[in-house]
């Protein structure tokens, strides 16, 4: 939930809520929850501090507590150093200091405090960058005289002059510490070790102020500081001569690595888990354990809220080896699919850059009834990323899978805490580990065959025939990476609470859908087993046991390469300027399309005496580097000296660029200007012709389309997205009541889909849904290509990329403020534009043929309602849960049997 929706409400339009973030502040020695908003007026910035409630939607919900100006009197810093930090799972302890008052906060363990933080700190660094602007806040004064006399916050602030008392205090009676301080470990969070170190403070008030000027350029403020124009080249130049010459001081140490997965079919722990997780006869260093079909329940998938999490982590937790004390790191979940990584209690402290990130793969690529969640982090100098999929179903739907894979690689990306640094995606890391319910199966042998080879173990013959393995084979999926020998039979499907093959009517053929992958190097495995003693599922659970080297630090290696390094840039900085060869300087797009990818490749050659660091930068009077169908990945970088980087420039429209390229309002036309830092800026030419589409094009103007759009003319399609804009404006032909391509679209599915299972709730195939589209977009056929699932997929698609909603945005409101009332609602539809109207009903109207087969298709009047309303009744701002549930519930009333 986005609580920067309720502060922007409380403030004056000229004020703007940057960035939000929940803290405790600590009063009279209890914690206590507070909303912090980051808030800017021109140049000006202040943290607002508000109480809330547990949800805050609307500025009722907010209370506005007290201000603390960001001037030069205004300094944050984390109370712990960067070595205390890795200690996983522990909240962010930060100290402000404003004046001569201190307020310590507890900021959630995560990247979005590491996101707010960096935000306050830059704000910051602006006042303190010389020269220093006049400050003088008085858009503050309107907002303090509300908080005057009732601030609680107030009372939490403690004067620098007490803290130091009793500082000096402590010292003159604890003889264990001495002027300089000292490091003494403390239980974290998360039951590992934490590194605390208290110092000597200053013995009086101008010292204090040197010290609080000073804190800008301490540890905790470093990376902010290295990020600046002036220091990012250097600092950049040393990362990566660390990088190249890592081999150097580092050296390779076995760690062991537990992965588990298991698809638990929606039912609630019946049974220990020991025999699956505590299977090794040395306890593992790290456990990494995964689970499919958590929740099945309708509540699970579309609020995301499941009592089974706390379930199966306290049966996993009482389940770990019994001769070793774990910590739980992190835990991430997307409806059923969660991921829970523990780490020994002794490895803890090495655990660092800890994240954790989500992809929906269902319907429209959003819902969260297939995908995956990962977690990544920095286990010594070893980067790890561990991923939980669950992928398409069904025997026939291999490609569907593959697409899945390739979605997740793409799509799953971690925000660096280094914000000015591209996301990692999943594969730039040293080491991947992909567990998860892959549903890849067995093909081309009837159930009975294969009964027959694993009554046999003729696991060996039996694997041939197996999907996934015949997918890496073709080099379709999981390049690169390795999985062990299969010495055990099928996982799926059996007879709940038996070991018996399936016996429903169905008779799913045996398969190994759940499997466990790596990639990387130094790793071996020592286990690839199910365990055939757990009976709560249909799945059985597969364990995999991995020993990985991991890279370790040799501290005065690293320190002697860190100095050389050092040194060699300081000879060579001034020397010389930074030059590149590019591969090309014009790039022409032919033939783009709607939602469909292209990419060219860049390549930078440094031909130059020196290191290089390039980025592409903004051109005057643009807030970004590119328009926004191209992206140029990386967007910034960093060149040895006689090395080379490869930029994909990709091309890409979707829903957000399609309406003003369809029209002619915009062209695929861009300069991309490159820069060098120290050196010379490059020009590179972006072109390419935009094949218009009906996907992102308004309903009105479709309506006025007999003629497929590409085959109409330019101008043409210009004046009427003119026409579909001003309703006074004169049509000299009727207009269709309702755009052709929706009717195909439904026609198609009316006639062959009303009894398909999951329909609008399994995906489609991206391949199909570009013959659909190109279908629509220059003919009329008799019928559409592709399946069901496919044609549904892209008649939401349609939906979501129309410029105007089916329900015009000035209605928005209105269908809010009646959701309650059917007839209200049915009023509100009389009033829409007559063309958004006949939609509106000739939709409704289909929905209801497809509830009266419900036995077939398994929908209702709930799923429904949930899929179309966000759909039908979009807000031109982001949505709260509140408004999402409203637009149902107004929706609802269209689906009741009756409904005119």
């Amino acid at each position: 939930m986005d609580q920067s929706i309720a502060i922007q409400e409380s403030l004056e339009r000229e004020e703007n809520c940057i960035i939000v973030s929940f803290c405790n502040v600590l009063i009279d020695e209890m914690e206590e929850s507070r909303l912090l908003g980051l808030v800017a007026s021109a140049e000006e910035h202040a943290i607002f501090v508000y109480t809330h409630r547990r949800m805050a939607i609307t500025a009722d919900d907010v209370s506005l507590e007290d201000i603390i100006p960001i001037s030069l009197d205004f300094v944050v810093v984390e109370v712990s150093s960067p070595e205390e930090l890795v200690v996983v799972g522990a909240d962010t302890r930060v100290r402000i200091t404003y004046k001569d008052d201190e307020l310590e906060l507890k900021l959630p363990f995560g990247s979005h405090s590491r996101l707010f933080l960096s935000e306050v700190n830059k704000a910051w660094s602006d006042v303190c960058r010389p020269p220093t602007q006049l400050q003088n806040f008085e858009w503050i004064n309107k907002y303090q005289k509300a908080t005057r006399g009732k601030s609680v916050v107030k009372q939490a602030l403690v004067p620098i002059s007490t803290k130091l008392a009793k500082l000096n205090q402590h010292r003159k009676t604890d003889k264990s510490l001495d002027t300089k301080g000292t490091v003494e470990k403390q239980k974290g969070s998360n039951g590992g070790t934490q590194k605390s170190t208290v110092s000597s403070g200053p013995e009086s008030r101008e010292d204090r102020d040197d010290l609080v000027r000073a804190s800008s350029h301490t540890a905790s403020n470093k990376a902010q500081i290295l990020a600046m124009p002036q220091f990012g080249l250097r600092d950049n130049l040393i990362k990566c001569e660390l990088l190249k010459n890592e081999d150097l001081y580092t050296y390779l140490e076995s760690f062991s690595f537990f992965l588990g997965t298991y698809n638990v079919n929606g039912q609630t722990p019946k049974e220990s888990l020991r025999p699956w997780l505590s299977c090794t006869l040395n306890p593992p260093d790290i456990y990494c354990v995964g689970f499919q079909e958590l929740d099945l329940s309708k509540e699970a998938f579309f609020f995301n809220d499941t009592p089974k999490e706390q379930e199966w982590t306290k049966a996993v937790s009482e389940a770990l080896h019994p001769e070793a004390k774990y910590a739980l790191v992190k835990l991430v979940r997307l409806v059923g699919i969660m991921l829970i990584f523990y780490v020994k209690k002794e490895h803890a402290e090495f655990i660092s850059d800890v994240e954790a990130e989500n992809v929906g793969t269902g319907i429209m690529g959003r819902m969260g009834n297939k995908g995956a969640v990962a977690i990544r982090f920095r286990f010594h100098n070893s980067d790890i990323c561990v991923v939980n999929s669950h992928l398409a179903a069904h025997i026939e739907e291999y490609e569907r899978r593959n697409q899945d894979f390739k979605d997740i690689c793409s799509r799953l990306q971690f925000r660096q805490l280094d914000i000015s640094q591209p996301p990692l995606t999943i594969m730039k890391h040293n080491v991947v580990l992909w567990i998860g319910d892959l549903n890849y199966r067995i093909s081309e042998l009837d159930v009975d065959n294969v009964k027959e080879l694993i009554s046999k173990k003729d696991f060996e013959t039996l694997h041939s025939y197996d999907q996934l393995k015949r997918q890496i084979d073709e080099e379709a999926v999981f390049i690169g990476f390795e999985e062990g020998q299969i010495h055990f039979q099928p996982t799926y499907k059996y007879d709940t609470g038996s070991d018996k093959w399936d016996t429903s009517e169905k008779c799913r053929v045996p398969a190994w859908c759940d499997r466990i992958l790596w990639k990387g190097k130094s790793i071996k495995q020592q286990h690839y087993q199910s365990h055939m003693t757990l009976k709560t599922s249909d799945h059985k659970p597969v364990s995999s046991l991995l020993v990985i080297g991991i890279k370790r630090v040799n501290s005065e290696a690293y320190k002697k390469t860190f100095e050389e390094i050092v040194r060699t840039i300081d000879k060579m900085e001034n020397e010389c300027i930074p030059s590149v060869t590019l591969s090309k300087r014009e790039f022409h797009f032919k033939d783009v399309k709607f939602m469909q990818h292209h990419a060219e490749t860049l390549s930078l050659f440094n031909d130059g005496q020196v290191p290089c660091q390039f980025e592409f930068i903004q051109k005057p009077n643009e807030t970004t580097y590119c328009k926004p169908w191209l992206t140029a990945n990386p967007p910034k970088g960093f060149i040895a000296q006689g090395g080379s980087v490869d930029i994909d420039l990709e091309v890409f429209v979707n829903r957000s660029t399609a309406p003003e390229l369809n029209c002619g309002k915009q062209q695929i036309e861009d300069i991309l200007v490159l820069h060098l830092e120290r050196g010379k800026d490059y020009f590179i030419s972006v072109t390419g012709n935009y094949r218009p589409s009906c996907f992102g094009t308004a309903i009105q103007s479709l309506c006025q389309l007999r003629e497929p759009i590409q085959d109409m003319p330019q101008d043409v399609l210009l004046d009427l997205n003119e026409m579909s804009r001003n309703e006074s404006a004169e049509n000299t032909e009727k207009p269709l009541d309702i755009p052709k391509e929706l009717w195909m679209m439904v026609d198609h599915l009316f006639r062959n889909a009303v009894k398909q299972e999951d329909i609008f709730q399994q995906p489609g195939l991206r391949s199909e849904f570009a013959e659909i589209r190109d279908c629509l977009d220059t003919g009329m056929p008799d019928s559409l290509p592709g399946s069901n699932h496919s044609v549904a997929e892209a008649l939401l698609l349609f939906l979501d990329a129309l410029p105007e909603p089916v329900v015009p945005f000035s209605f928005y409101q209105q269908c809010l403020e009646c959701c309650s009332n059917a007839s209200q609602c049915e009023t509100v539809v009389s009033m829409l534009p007559q063309c958004h109207k006949n939609v509106f009903n000739y939709l409704a109207a289909f929905l209801r043929e497809l509830l009266k087969n419900s036995a077939s298709n398994r929908l209702d009047v709930t799923v429904l309602a949930t899929i179309f309303a966000s759909l039908l009744l979009r807000s031109s701002k982001k949505q709260g849960l509140a408004e999402k549930r409203k637009t149902q519930e107004f929706f609802q009333h269209f689906l009741a049997t009756g409904s005119s």
